[in-house]
């Protein structure tokens, strides 16, 4: 009974803008109205001042694990500067351990044992990327200059990111895993080989797959993805690739696969599927007859299923547990039941928590935590029936100087309760005290009870805090989370912590004048939309790595979130349809910056892969030009939240002094040399910064009347191409092509053919134009399984994508015409009436994102340009970006006839810059 049977095997659909390190929030300043003189006097009721480094320093010991044959017990520690993996004897006191592990770089935070016990693995990025890489290690291996073993790279493939999938019983040596290096958007999946790093492909995903999920004995048997109803689809996987669909679910609802039965003919899955259905449920799927059967619900009706636990012994359920206002654990087998009955005898009050455990099961690691403690680890002897104590998650943290945190249910404006948790200061009366509202990342998450720093930070600071399951949250039933669909900003989802505000006041427990908002990742998010269309409610807020324009952050979500990037669509909305994209403009707060009036502090990681640097800098910039106070953190070394312990130490330095000086709260003056200097060194002097904008055109290209053209000076013509692909890595591939221009059938329009022959690609395309506008009538093509049929219209695009995985729909709205690209946009720039100094706007379709593009047009000057075709007189044409998405370059049309003979061009990949370049090697006129 492992701790990754707790794990669904979904974890990857998680992956929203859920802050990983929430121990990493923002700060700015602003010179609204000061802060009222207060009566200050309760500062001295509250306890003593908690350190910053108790509350956020890297914990001494934590993450404590024990190998499947019950010999080693290891777990993280400082070593040079980070924390590291340390191993020690099951038996051996932890002054005898020694590291295994020795990155000076980032800390060490997932890590796990091979089956065999023979290796420690585990996933490191780089600066906050998330590309994370698997690492093994011979945790007895010699010792190198570094003072620990030789950790291997298994996965040594540049900007691509390793997930694994399961630690297969029949092949103790191995781990399957998933890689996107063939497509960033999609893991192909793989068996990989720990001793040598040989990895063998199980699994080509060309059909779309978010997760996979494996058998008991290790063979991937079923897929899950997104449909593009944005609706969920459970379908069965073998050598040739995906098979039939066995279980959907609309996009209000969930079905996700978690483990297959021990017979192999069933597997177990969380659904809520039925209109009369509210809550998750644990359901058995039988294969052979395509029914489902309910094992449990919520016994008290109250919230969705939390997980279920299983033993790696007898791969039997054993039992099952639900996160209400606090969680709860349901039995399934007497076995379990009674060790349960046991740990909760021998441990103090709380939540209790399954680390991992031996191979034979009778070893457990075990942590017990509450909210005013972050717990203790235990190692559980079955056998003996007794625990024993390892180690104090943060033995110098005071309990009795905490502060209880409670749930509560405060009403919403629309007679909803919306479920909370509240703390109060400790030994202060609450009534009209300084408040902090902590909206969740996410969304689509949830706060729980139990420990929780920066709730405690707070609260020792003399800060009431509220952490609302605003509409939108995960765990209290799809009528819960389907609440919050398109409700950000302006909506329902803001709506519901304005009236946490609301609650406060009206208990008596906020002073009105001092309630600040802060949050990491969506709470960012909310800090900002709450100080742009609430500003009466702030005095004060607080954005950690929160975005500031949701079309923006749509525009650069990773490459991996492609499979559920519609769930992105359905529930906040679609930049490319005209409606959504004028109520996203009216949600994001960017828009909106010159009604926020409350100091603002941003926090900011450089290498953020989820919400953009570009984000926390537009909304800096925005700011700063209106005369408002704000000040800006931003760490190089860090991405999606502060992993780093001078940069998290330095950060809450910032953050308590900020909300100090704004909420008449208390704050730790005293701070290390070292966190004062990385503090300044954090520090970004707004004046300062400057953004990659859209330009600032692109608003008006967006319905801008497409440029006039001359038709005329288009001809039949047949062109052959030598064309040079840089890619990432310093590879080159050369490609041939045959372009044609001829006539349709009709007189009255052009038939464009493209084929393409080359060791990567082979494939055709044919567009049909308007012989008079150029615009595209009808687009087909092929590239391997892959094809493609488009039909276009003034006001939309309309078609399918066939692949393996099945049929795509192209339904895009537009707003105005758009050409059609490669090809086809060669034939415009022909058709233009080029000149010394022309300058126009353009829009094409970009049809793997199902968006549209925009571009500036431009002829930089006349050029004489020889190519193996001959040498030409030519116009040199730059094409640019409006849009802020990249992409662009130079192209050489010929004077006489007017075709393209030449171009350089780069195209934005997540794998990285794509350069083309491309000569004409033949032409032939009719």
């Amino acid at each position: 009974m492992h701790a990754r049977s707790l794990r669904s095997a979904f974890a990857l659909l998680l992956l929203t803008l859920v802050a990983v390190a929430l121990p990493a929030l923002a700060a700015a300043d602003e010179a609204a109205p000061a802060t009222p003189t207060i009566d200050s006097s309760w500062l001295e009721q509250l306890p003593p001042l908690i350190d910053r480094e108790i509350l956020f320093g890297d914990p001494e010991i934590s993450g404590a694990q024990i190998s499947p044959n019950g010999r080693f017990v290891t777990f993280r520690r400082p070593y040079k500067g980070q924390a590291n993996i340390w191993i020690k004897g099951v038996d051996e006191p932890f002054d005898k351990a020694r590291p295994i592990t020795a990155d000076t770089a980032r800390p060490v935070r997932g890590y796990f044992w091979s089956r065999d016990s023979r290796y420690v693995l585990y996933v490191q990025d780089k600066g906050g990327n998330e590309n994370y890489h698997i690492y093994a290690l011979d945790p007895a291996g010699k010792a190198g200059p570094d003072g620990v073993p030789s950790a291997r790279d298994l996965t040594p493939i540049e900007n691509v990111r390793a997930m694994i999938l399961s630690l297969p019983k029949k092949a103790p040596g191995k781990i399957i895993v998933g890689l996107n290096d063939r497509d960033p958007s999609y893991h192909d999946i793989y068996t990989l080989d720990i001793a040598t790093g040989d990895r063998k492909l199980m699994v080509k995903n060309t059909f779309g797959a978010a997760v996979f999920l494996t058998d008991l004995d290790g063979q991937v048997r079923l897929g899950w993805k997104m449909n593009q109803d944005g609706g969920g689809e459970i379908f069965l996987v073998g050598p040739k690739g995906a098979g039939k669909t066995i279980y959907s679910c609309s996009f209000e609802e969930t079905c996700t696969p978690m483990r297959f039965h021990k017979d192999g003919r069933h597997f177990y899955l969380r659904s809520n599927v039925g209109q009369d259905v509210d809550l998750q449920r644990l359901m058995l799927f039988d294969l052979d007859t395509g029914k489902s059967e309910l094992v449990e619900a919520d016994p008290e009706g109250e919230v969705d299923l939390g997980g279920a636990i299983f033993s790696d012994v007898s791969d039997e359920l054993v039992a099952t547990y639900y996160v209400g206002d606090r969680t709860r654990i349901y039995p399934r087998t007497e076995a379990f039941a009674r060790d349960l009955k046991l740990l909760e005898q021998q441990l103090p009050d709380g939540e209790i928590g399954v680390g991992s455990m031996t191979a034979d099961e009778n070893l457990w690691i075990v942590s017990v935590s509450r909210d005013v403690n972050p717990g203790s680890v235990y190692l559980y002897d079955r056998k003996q029936g007794k625990v024993t104590k390892l180690y104090d998650s943060r033995p110098e943290l005071p309990s009795d100087h905490l502060a209880s945190m409670r749930p509560v249910r405060y009403p919403a404006r629309d007679g909803s309760k919306i479920p909370a948790y509240l703390t109060v200061p400790k030994g202060v009366e609450g009534r009209r005290l300084p408040a902090v509202i902590l909206p969740h990342g996410g969304p689509w998450a949830r706060d729980t009870w139990g420990y929780d720093g920066i709730a405690q930070f707070l609260a020792n600071r003399g800060y009431v805090v509220l952490q609302p399951n605003f509409r939108g949250s995960t765990g209290y039933g799809k009528a819960h989370l389907n609440g919050g669909n398109n409700g950000w900003g302006t909506g329902v989802m803001q709506h519901d912590l304005s009236d946490g505000v609301k609650y406060l006041i009206d208990s008596g427990l906020a002073d009105p004048e001092r309630v600040a908002i802060m949050g990491g990742s969506y709470g960012g998010y909310a800090t900002l939309a709450g100080l742009a269309f609430t500003p009466e409610l702030y005095a004060a807020g607080v954005d950690i790595v929160g975005p500031s324009n949701i079309i923006t952050l749509f525009n650069s979500i990773p490459p991996y979130w492609k499979p559920i990037r519609k769930m992105f669509l359905m529930r906040v909305g679609d930049p490319d349809d005209p409606g959504d994209r004028k109520r996203l403009i009216e949600q994001s707060p960017f828009f909106h910056a010159k009604q926020i009036k409350a100091p603002l502090l941003v926090i900011q990681g450089a290498n953020d892969p989820r919400v953009k640097k570009a984000e926390a800098d537009q909304i800096v910039v925005a700011l700063r030009d209106l005369d408002r106070q704000v000040e800006y953190l931003v760490a190089p070394d860090e991405g999606h939240g502060f992993a780093g312990e001078e940069n998290r130490l330095a950060m809450f330095a910032s953050i308590e002094e900020f909300l100090a000086r704004h909420l008449g709260g208390r704050y730790q003056k005293e701070m290390p040399p070292a966190i004062a200097q990385r503090l300044d060194e954090l520090r970004v002097d707004p004046a300062t910064v400057t953004m990659p904008q859209a330009d600032s055109r692109a608003e008006k290209a967006r319905t801008a009347p497409l440029p006039q053209l001359v038709a005329a000076q288009i001809a039949p013509l047949e062109q052959t191409f030598t064309t040079t692909l840089m890619l990432p890595g310093d590879r080159e591939v050369k490609l041939d092509s045959q372009r044609t221009i001829t006539r349709g059938e009709d007189g009255k329009t052009w038939k464009l053919q493209s084929q393409v022959l080359g060791p990567m690609a082979k494939g055709a395309d044919t567009y049909i134009l308007d012989g008079r506008t150029l615009l595209p009538i009808s687009r087909s093509a092929q590239q391997g399984p892959v094809s493609l049929e488009l039909s276009f219209s003034p006001e939309k695009i309309h078609g399918e994508i066939q692949t393996p995985g099945g049929p795509i729909p192209v339904d895009l709205a537009l707003e105005a015409p758009v050409y059609g690209d490669d090809i086809a946009l060669a034939t415009v720039f022909a058709a233009l009436p080029l000149a010394e100094g022309y300058q126009t706007t353009l829009r094409t379709l970009d049809v793997q994102r199902q968006r549209i593009r925009l571009w500036s047009v431009s002829v930089e000057g006349r050029q004489s340009r020889t190519t193996p075709a001959g040498t030409f007189d030519t116009f040199r044409l730059h094409l640019a970006d409006l849009d802020g998405e990249g992409g662009g370059g130079t192209f050489w049309i010929a004077s006489d006839p007017k075709m393209v003979v030449a171009f350089d061009i780069s195209v934005p990949t997540p794998m990285g810059q794509i350069k083309g370049q491309g000569e004409l090697r033949s032409f032939k006129l009719p």
